[in-house]
C-alpha cells in the first residue's frame, strides 16, 4: 500500500504548484493501510486541518483511481520520525504472523461540506484556488455614500437580480472595498447552496495558470476547467493583463461561453477596462458588457461607521471621540482606517492603558503621514537626486532606460504619495493618462519579479515618509 501513496504523491506533484506540495503535501507520510482505510500523519494540527479542508477528498479519489474502492484517509498528528520508526519496527517484529494494526476508529461514512472556491485544476481536485475571507460578507460591508451604487449591484448580482446581464466590473483605488464586495457574491452563492462552483483568482493567477498548462500540453482542460465547470467567476486586478495579448484573448473567449452559459462575472481593477493600456478591444468590450462601478473614497460619516462596525466586530469599547480622531486623521482607505484602530487596541492592551485621544495620537505618529506636504515637484527632486539624472530628462520624449525607470518610479511614487489625480500626475511628466498607467504597472510587475527593486522602493518609501528627500 506504501507503493500506492508514492504513486499518489508524485502525481500530485505533477500538478500541484511547487510551493503548494512543499508546504502541505510533502511532508505527509504513510503510516499504515487496512483494507480501504489508509492512515496517513502531519506534522502538526495546522497541516491536518489544511489537508483535510482542501486536499482530502482529492486524495481519496486519488487512491480510489488505483483500485481502492471507497478509500478512506485517515489523518493522524505526530512525530514523523518515532511514527516511522515504531512502524519499522512493528513490520520486523511480526513479519512471521501479520497481525493487523489496532487503528483508530473512523466513522463508516463522514458527511462532505461543500468545499469554498473549489477550483478544479488541470484534471486534478488539489487546486482549490484562493480562498475567500471569512468577514468579507454582505452584512459585513459598511455602505456609504461612496459605495452604496457598487454594493446594490454586487447584491444584484448575487441575488440573481436583471441588471442587463450577469456580470459586475468594480473600479477603486487600493483598499477600498472592491475585493471585498467580489467574494460576498462568492459567499452568497455557496451559503445559499446556489453553486460551489465559484473560482476566485487574480489575472495573475489566469496567467500563470496559462501559461503552465501550454508548457505542460494541457490547453485544453485549462479551457475546459474555465468554460464548463466554473458558475462564479471572480477575476481580480484586471489592470495586470496589460501587455499580455495571448492571455487576453484566452480570457475573452472564456467570458464568451460563460456569458451565453449565463454564469456570473465580477471583475475588479484599479483603473476602468478602457483606461488599462495594451488591452485588445474585444476583452475591454466583453469586460465593459455589465455594470461599470467606481468606489470612492469613503467621506468622514462612513470612515466613523466603518470604525464603528469593526470595533464592534472585536469587541472593544471604542470612546466616540477617539473613533472622530481617528476617522478625521486617516482618510485615505478602509485598510489605513483598520491599521489604526488596530494599532490603538493593541497598544492599550500591551500596555494596559485607557483608550482616548492621548493613546489614539500616540500610536497615528507611526501610522499618519499627511500627504499634502509632500507633492509631485518633490518627488520629482528626490527621484532624480537618487537616479542622478536631471528633471529635464525626467520629463523628456526620451525612451533611454536610464531615464525610463526613474520616469516609471516617479510617477509610481507621485500616485502613491499625493492626491493628484492620475491624469495631472501624467501631465506633469508630459504623459498620457494611459502612460501613467503603463508606468503603475510596471513598476508593480518589477517588485514581484525583482528583491532588489523592492529594496530600491522601500529604501525611497522610507526617504519620502520619513521626510528626507
Amino acid at each position: 500500500m506504501e507503493s500506492f501513496w508514492k504513486k499518489v504523491k508524485l502525481k500530485m506533484k505533477d500538478f500541484l504548484p511547487d510551493h503548494s506540495y512543499r508546504m502541505w503535501l510533502g511532508p505527509i507520510e504513510f503510516v499504515a493501510a487496512q483494507e480501504n482505510i489508509i492512515t496517513l500523519s502531519c506534522p502538526n494540527t495546522f497541516s491536518r486541518r489544511r489537508i483535510k479542508e482542501h486536499y482530502l477528498a482529492g486524495l481519496e479519489k486519488e487512491f480510489q483511481g488505483l483500485g481502492i474502492e471507497d478509500a478512506v484517509i485517515h489523518l493522524q498528528v505526530h512525530d514523523s520520525k518515532t511514527s516511522r520508526q515504531s512502524v519499522e519496527k512493528g513490520r520486523k517484529t511480526k513479519k512471521s504472523t501479520p497481525q493487523p494494526l489496532d487503528l483508530p476508529s473512523i466513522p463508516a461514512a463522514r458527511p462532505r461540506l461543500p468545499r469554498q472556491l473549489s477550483l478544479p485544476g488541470l484534471g486534478n481536485p488539489f487546486d482549490t484556488g484562493r480562498l475567500l475571507k471569512k468577514s468579507y460578507t454582505f452584512d459585513k460591508f459598511v455602505v456609504g455614500s461612496n459605495s452604496d451604487f457598487a454594493y446594490s449591484a454586487s447584491l444584484s448580482l448575487a441575488q440573481g437580480g436583471a441588471n442587463g446581464n450577469g456580470a459586475l466590473y468594480l473600479v477603486s483605488d487600493t483598499g477600498l472595498g472592491k475585493s471585498h464586495l467580489s467574494q460576498a457574491v462568492g459567499h452568497h452563492a455557496i451559503n445559499r447552496g446556489v453553486t460551489d462552483k465559484v473560482f476566485y483568482v487574480t489575472a495573475e493567477d489566469f496567467t500563470n495558470e496559462m501559461v503552465s498548462a501550454l508548457k505542460n500540453n494541457r490547453i485544453n482542460s485549462f479551457k475546459e476547467k474555465y468554460r464548463t465547470r466554473c458558475d462564479v467567476l471572480i477575476l481580480e486586478d484586471v489592470h495586470f493583463l496589460s501587455g499580455k495579448s495571448a492571455t487576453q484573448n484566452e480570457l475573452a473567449m472564456t467570458l464568451d461561453y460563460l456569458l451565453d452559459a449565463e454564469k456570473k462575472l465580477i471583475f475588479s481593477g484599479c483603473y476602468l477596462p478602457g483606461d488599462i493600456p495594451k488591452m485588445n478591444e474585444q476583452l475591454k468590450s466583453r469586460l465593459s458588457l455589465g455594470l461599470v462601478t467606481r468606489i470612492e473614497t469613503p467621506d468622514f460619516k462612513t470612515r466613523v461607521k466603518i470604525l464603528r462596525k469593526k470595533a464592534g466586530m472585536g469587541n472593544t469599547p471604542m470612546p466616540g471621540e477617539v473613533l472622530d480622531y481617528l476617522a478625521q486623521e486617516l482618510c485615505d482607505n478602509v485598510r489605513q482606517l483598520e491599521s489604526g484602530l488596530s494599532g490603538v487596541t493593541a497598544k492599550a492592551s500591551l500596555l494596559g492603558e485607557k483608550i482616548d485621544i492621548d493613546l489614539a495620537r500616540s500610536v497615528l505618529s507611526n501610522i499618519s503621514r499627511s500627504k499634502k506636504q509632500i507633492t509631485v515637484d518633490t518627488i520629482k527632486s528626490l527621484v532624480c537626486k537618487e537616479f542622478s539624472v536631471a528633471e529635464a530628462d525626467l520629463v523628456s520624449a526620451s525612451r533611454k532606460r536610464k531615464y525610463v525607470q526613474p520616469r516609471q518610479i516617479a510617477i509610481y511614487l507621485a500616485r502613491k504619495y499625493t492626491d493628484q489625480p492620475l491624469k495631472k500626475i501624467g501631465r506633469s511628466f508630459n504623459r498620457y493618462h494611459a502612460t501613467a498607467i503603463y508606468s503603475i504597472n510596471a513598476v508593480e510587475k518589477a517588485m514581484k519579479k525583482q528583491g532588489s527593486y523592492v529594496e530600491q522602493m522601500n529604501y525611497l518609501y522610507k526617504k519620502i515618509e520619513t521626510a528626507k528627500a
